[in-house]
């Protein structure tokens, strides 16, 4: 017999199925703008493994405007370069993409090297998450989602989130197609060990013929090391010790035999039912694409569900589709690269990869009233800049909120609701105007999820942008 919990009375409820990065991060806004909602996991315990280790500046700009980017940086580090040991004994050290400088307007330019256990840790903190308890089925009708976990009890909330991984419960149970291939003769091993016998300093590779036959990457925060290989039946502290002899394995922790798997749904969103991350899309892990695409996923998601407007809820699939397609091609290209043993497939250095200039120009939630937009327009990842007072442009816009960031405005503004922060900025703060490419009186409306949604130079187009995403 089943028990029934309804929480129907609550506004927005969502139950999310998944407590992995994608699920918490529609956690972390679904708290920060106060919607209730649970979160399960069918997993005893949180995830232990290294797995997807590589946090793109835009994911870290997320990550600061939910307040955890100082936890991220004291737990994390960049990537060192690779020491590629030559089969003539010789050694070329060399990166996969330059250490860049921060600027006025991209404060976290390089990618920061963190755990995916560590993420999920920092992402969980302060989330009440359900271990154990897996979505079995779902129900749906135009009031809500009738969830059945697999303890028995069926919960009724207004929304359901899949964040449910590649093999998706939720997916499964709405019939969404999971379109793409499965490569079975494209695999790798990858594992966390902790040995003796060299230098932390760098990501050691040792190349193949072709290919590569051995990686082994120093993890921040302690004594463990990522190892990758090709599949094989040898013993891991083996493998190393043919490979070199000098190191000897310790420890073995998370092991996984990954596989090439890059698909992709044919919908994100089935009614008052939606889909991120993996459940939504899987990638190779090549240019480390994957995870940030479903962190991203889930701050465009929760903001949008505590609207509990349904056509502000159609855009999520609007928006997010097309760049998890975009992403998906990015990565397929670089694991193409690998699998023919391209000498540049160890190469990072397209900008497309720290996802900066990922935007929603065009899509239904971008007012763009301008005749001559600058290089900034609505629909794009809103910059940061320092100001004179000593905060920055991202001090300003943190938080569950839309920011208006008037730029030289002369006049008084009409009346807009005192949730709004409005921030005046004379020409004075050279730097954001700079930033946003300016030169006039303007008036930059940012989203929550720190996208400009509106850019315009009358008023009236900000309160009518404010009347299309208000609750």
């Amino acid at each position: 017999m089943f028990t029934e919990s309804r929480f129907t009375l609550l506004a927005g409820f969502t139950v999310i199925a998944g407590a992995g990065p994608t699920g918490l991060a529609v956690a972390r806004q679904l708290q920060r703008h106060g919607v209730p909602f649970r979160i399960v996991e069918r997993s005893a315990r949180p995830f232990d493994g290294s797995r997807g280790k590589g946090l793109q500046p835009r994911t870290l700009e997320v990550l600061d405007d939910l307040g955890l980017i100082d936890r991220f940086q004291e737990s994390g580090s960049d990537y060192p370069a690779l020491l590629v040991h030559r089969p003539d004994g010789a050694t070329v050290e060399w990166r996969m993409d330059e250490l860049h400088e921060p600027t006025p307007e991209v404060p976290y330019p390089n990618l920061l090297m963190v755990p995916q256990w560590r993420t999920s840790e920092l992402l969980a903190e302060g989330v009440p998450i359900e271990f154990g308890v897996g979505v079995t089925s779902l129900e749906q009708d135009a009031d809500g989602v009738r969830v059945t976990l697999d303890t028995g009890e069926v919960v009724t909330a207004r929304y359901l989130v899949g964040a449910d991984g590649g093999r998706s419960t939720v997916r499964q149970a709405l019939g969404v197609e999971f379109l793409g291939s499965t490569h079975e003769d494209e695999r790798m091993l990858i594992a966390d060990v902790k040995l003796s016998g060299l230098d932390r300093a760098h990501w050691h590779v040792w190349p193949g013929d072709p290919g590569f036959r051995l990686g082994l990457c120093p993890l921040p925060g302690g004594d463990w090391w990522q190892l990758t290989a090709p599949p094989t039946d040898t013993p891991v502290a083996e493998l190393v010790a043919a490979t070199d002899p000098a190191i000897t394995i310790t420890e073995v922790g998370w092991t996984s035999q990954f596989r090439a798997n890059i698909r992709m749904a044919d919908r994100f969103r089935v009614g008052n039912v939606f889909l991120a991350g993996d459940a939504a899309h899987v990638h190779s892990p090549a240019g480390g694409q994957g995870l940030n695409t479903g962190i991203q996923d889930g701050y465009n998601l929760g903001w949008k569900i505590a609207t509990g407007n349904t056509t502000i809820l159609d855009t999520y699939e609007a928006e997010r589709l097309p760049v998890a397609a975009d992403v998906l091609g990015i990565s397929t290209t670089l694991h193409r690269r690998h699998v023919a043993a391209d000498p540049d497939a160890m190469r990072r250095d397209d900008p497309a990869l720290r996802q900066l200039t990922l935007n929603y120009r065009g899509g239904p939630l971008t007012a763009e009233h301008r005749p001559t937009p600058g290089r900034v327009q609505a629909g794009d990842r809103a910059p940061d800049a320092p100001l004179t007072t000593g905060h920055r442009l991202f001090d300003l816009m943190r938080g569950a909120h839309p920011t208006l960031l008037a730029f030289g405005w002369p006049d008084t503004l009409p009346h807009l609701p005192e949730s709004l922060p409005v921030h005046h900025l004379p020409a004075a703060e050279k730097q954001a105007w700079h930033a946003y490419d300016t030169q006039t009186p303007t008036l930059f409306l940012i989203r929550p999820d720190n996208y400009v949604g509106c850019a315009t130079h009358n008023p009236q187009d900000v309160i009518n942008y404010l009347k299309q995403i208000a609750q």
